[in-house]
C-alpha cells in the first residue's frame, strides 16, 4: 500500500453513526424496493425515482464524508458494497425484463466475481479492501445513470426514442470503464504481490 493510501486509511474513524453511513443504509433499503417495483407491479416510473435517488445519494455520501470530516471504515466498506448490490439487482431485473442483453450482464457480473475471488489475496498482503479508484466511481455513476434512462427508453413514445441513445451511451461507457477498472485492480494486486511480503495473523 502506498504512503497516500496509508494516510487515507489512518484518517478513517471507527464511527458508525454518520450522515454518509445513513445515506448508504438508505440506498441499501432501495435495492429490494427497486426489485419489487420493477418485477412485481412493474411501476417503472417509481423504479426510475428509486434509481435516480440511489445515484444522487451515492454521489452525495462521498461529498458529505469529505465536507463533514466523517470518513469511516464502515463507510469505506458499505459504499462500494451497496454500489455492487444495486448494480447486481438492476442487472437481474433488466435481464428478466429483457431490457439489457444477458451477455452484458455476464460480463459485469463476471468482473465482480473475479474481483471477489481475489479478496483473500488482498487481505493476505495487508489490504482489507482495495482503495476505490476514481475511475471505478465514474463507471458506477455511468451505469447508475444509464439504468433509469434505459428504463425510460422502454416503449415507443417520443421520450423513449430520445432516451434510448443516451441510455445506451451511458451503458457502453459505464461497462467499458467497469471492466477496465477491474483490470487495474488485478494489475495493482500483482504489483503488491511482487513488492511485498504476506502479512501473517
Amino acid at each position: 500500500m502506498s504512503g497516500g493510501e496509508e494516510t487515507v486509511q489512518a484518517a478513517r474513524s471507527d464511527r458508525v453513526l454518520t450522515v454518509p453511513n445513513a445515506l448508504s443504509v438508505l440506498r441499501l433499503a432501495g435495492v429490494p424496493l427497486f426489485l419489487w417495483l420493477l418485477l412485481g407491479p412493474r411501476h417503472d416510473g417509481w423504479a426510475i425515482v428509486v434509481l435516480t435517488a440511489g445515484g444522487v445519494t451515492d454521489w452525495l455520501d462521498g461529498k458529505l464524508a469529505r465536507w463533514l470530516g466523517q470518513s469511516s471504515r464502515l463507510g469505506a466498506l458499505l459504499d462500494p458494497l451497496v454500489d455492487r448490490l444495486y448494480i447486481l439487482a438492476i442487472l437481474l431485473a433488466f435481464g428478466v425484463r429483457e431490457i439489457v442483453p444477458w451477455w452484458v450482464i455476464a460480463v459485469l457480473v463476471g468482473r465482480d466475481a473475479v474481483l471477489a475471488a481475489t479478496l483473500p489475496m488482498w487481505r493476505r498482503y495487508g489490504v482489507t479492501v482495495p482503495e476505490v479508484h476514481y475511475l471505478g466511481k465514474a463507471a458506477t455513476f455511468n451505469l447508475l445513470y444509464a439504468f433509469p434512462i434505459l428504463l425510460l427508453a422502454q416503449g415507443e413514445s417520443t421520450a423513449a426514442h430520445i432516451a434510448r441513445p443516451i441510455g445506451i451511451a451511458f451503458a457502453v461507457w459505464g461497462t467499458v470503464l467497469y471492466v477496465y477498472v477491474g483490470v487495474l485492480y488485478l494489475v495493482q494486486l500483482v504489483a503488491l504481490v511482487r513488492a511485498g511480503e504476506p502479512h501473517h495473523a
